[in-house]
């Protein structure tokens, strides 16, 4: 047991043990967990009995004889089965015990007989030479059955005493009633079903003691939201998978102008690509390039401090080692029918394909995920929103066009489903690069060629069409831009990582990428050198409440706390 948990707690699937001592003497057996500081007893020790010896569970099969067959019976059926069969106990039970009343009610009857004749009848046998002779004889003389006068001629001496006849007659007038009553139980059902209720309370109260197994719920069957609070937790994640979560209680308040404090340690080539807050009861559905759906509770993500850079998301989720984490959708629950029926998932694929289905769809985890959308050959999954049905979509190509349409023109449709065209490629070189939910007309649209130019344009500036177009310019492609490689939606309050193929990363403010029209070529990002192009940008939310970019609540005299992010140029 012990080489078990080490084991579990080397593969992650138990977290919060830190030692396990083995203290067991001749007094007896004693292993002790060490437990770390962060970590809560209840969960870890539930962790133990669902996944080590330390509580064993086995299954009870109860198939039993049913008329003579094997037949597998739940506890109703037992309970049926069970009363059926006492029911046969008693009334076999019942007419055995009225046969042998009605033969000994016979026998009485014919020594009573015997007992007010009794001088006629020791005169009988006594004439007769053999005792088969007095038999036939008495049998003759009183009208007795064969068994009568048997009983008679056996009868002892004793038996003709006064004392002895009156307990025949009282016994007589027993067997009477006995006979009376056993006839009444096979009359009346009824009867026969308080006679097993009194045998069954008659049982318990002889041998009936305190039970000596617990019955207690099983460690599987134990929710663990119950173990945690749901309190605010930032979640980060990094550009290359690695996430954690921190308490919002960590990251103080700091008054403008503070210094700040390093927030994450992440490689040399990443950085944190998501920041945001959820609650520890929040489900994170997070989607892979292959079209497969996972969940992840917030407090299922390893904890860590401000400056830890967490832990690898396909160490945690069971992913097929070629797929990959895109990304993820944030919802607070999966339990609210309401909620989880009047809101959708937008999948967009390479191809241009798009596919929107309900959200409760979706609302029934399984460790292993599901597909959420059927990938065609050569295709592959782009981008996952979460939308309320009323929102905008725009699709953006490689050529440099990009297609708005409403969401109401994609009818929901399941989840195994391929989904319908939401945009129309150019050429069989062509491909969808990215996919923008437009449910704020405030932000602007951000595209990026391969070669370093980008620009931002006003949503106003793409009419709205019918899904399955060609789309509208929205970049002016040229041999000195190179092919479009992003399309994101920005405000003010974002900043742009953006990584090139040699492994340059760069960051910029949007303020400072220029707002032009969507037929222009746009304005140099960043300086490439030689073949090097653009392989992927990634938007960051900044809080321009402070200038240092920390989390923030409004007070001034609190610790500081800034969220750092790697710059490597």
């Amino acid at each position: 047991m012990i080489q078990k948990t080490a084991d579990l707690v080397n593969e992650k699937k138990i977290e919060g043990i830190s030692n396990v001592n083995d203290e067991s003497d001749r007094e007896g057996m004693r292993v002790v967990y060490d437990i770390k500081r962060d970590a809560m007893s209840n969960v870890v020790l539930n962790q133990l009995y669902k996944y080590t010896a330390l509580q064993t569970s086995f299954s009870v099969n109860n198939i039993a004889l049913v008329h003579g067959r094997p037949k597998m019976l739940n506890l109703r059926d037992l309970i049926r089965h069970f009363v059926d069969h006492r029911h046969d106990v008693v009334i076999r039970r019942t007419k055995y015990e009225l046969d042998q009343a009605l033969k000994r009610a016979h026998i009485l009857e014919g020594l009573i007989i015997a007992s007010d004749n009794i001088d006629e009848v020791i005169a009988i046998i006594r004439s007769s030479s053999t005792p088969d002779e007095a038999r036939d004889r008495l049998m003759e003389r009183f009208n007795l059955s064969e068994i009568q006068a048997r009983a008679i001629v056996e009868m002892r001496l004793r038996q003709l005493t006064g004392l002895e006849q009156d307990k025949l007659h009282k016994e007589y007038e027993e067997i009477k009633a006995q006979i009376e009553y056993l006839k009444s139980i096979l009359a009346d059902v009824n009867l026969r079903m308080q006679i097993i209720k009194d045998e069954l309370i008659e049982i318990r109260e002889k041998f009936g003691d305190k039970r000596r197994s617990e019955v207690v719920p099983n460690a599987e069957e134990f929710n663990p939201e119950d173990f945690y609070a749901d309190e605010d937790m930032v979640i980060t994640i990094s550009h290359f998978g690695y996430i954690k979560r921190t308490p919002l209680t960590e990251f103080k308040a700091q008054g403008r102008g503070g210094v700040g404090s390093k927030a994450s340690t992440t490689r040399d080539e990443d950085f944190l690509e998501h920041l945001f807050i959820a609650s520890m009861h929040n489900t994170l559905l997070l989607f892979t390039e292959k079209g497969k759906c996972y969940w992840l509770k917030v407090y299922e993500i390893p904890e860590g401090t401000r400056t830890s850079k967490g832990r690898a998301i396909q160490n945690i989720l069971n992913i097929e080692p070629d797929d990959k984490i895109l990304t993820f959708i944030n919802v607070k629950t999966l339990a609210d029918q309401d909620f989880i029926n009047n809101n959708y998932i937008i999948l967009a694929t390479k191809n241009g394909i798009i596919k929107k289905t309900t959200l409760e769809a979706y609302s029934r985890p399984r460790q292993n995920g599901v597909n959420a959308i059927t990938i065609r050959e050569g295709d592959r999954l782009l981008e996952a929103h979460l939308t309320n049905g009323k929102s905008e979509l725009m699709l953006a190509v490689r050529s440099g066009k990009a297609i708005r349409f409403n969401e109401e023109k994609v009818r929901p449709i399941g989840r195994t489903a391929s989904g319908v065209r939401g945009v129309t490629l150019g050429s069989e070189t062509d491909e969808v690069i990215g996919m923008v939910c437009v449910q704020d007309e405030s932000e602007d649209i951000l595209v990026i060629s391969e070669n370093g130019y980008g620009k931002r344009s006003k949503i106003e500036d793409y009419r709205i069409t019918n899904r399955g177009g060609k789309g509208v310019k929205t970049i002016n492609i040229t041999e000195k831009t190179g092919n479009l490689i992003a399309v994101k939606s920005v405000s003010n309050d974002n900043d742009l990582m953006i990584i090139t193929q040699n492994g340059l990363t760069i960051r910029l403010n949007v303020n400072a990428i220029s707002l032009l029209g969507r037929a222009t070529q746009g304005v140099r990002l960043i300086n490439l050198k030689g073949d090097d192009r653009i392989a992927s940008v990634a938007r960051i939310h900044v809080d321009t409440s402070d200038e240092a970019g920390e989390i923030t609540d409004g007070d001034d005299d609190s610790d500081n706390i800034n969220l750092d992010v790697q710059e490597n140029e």
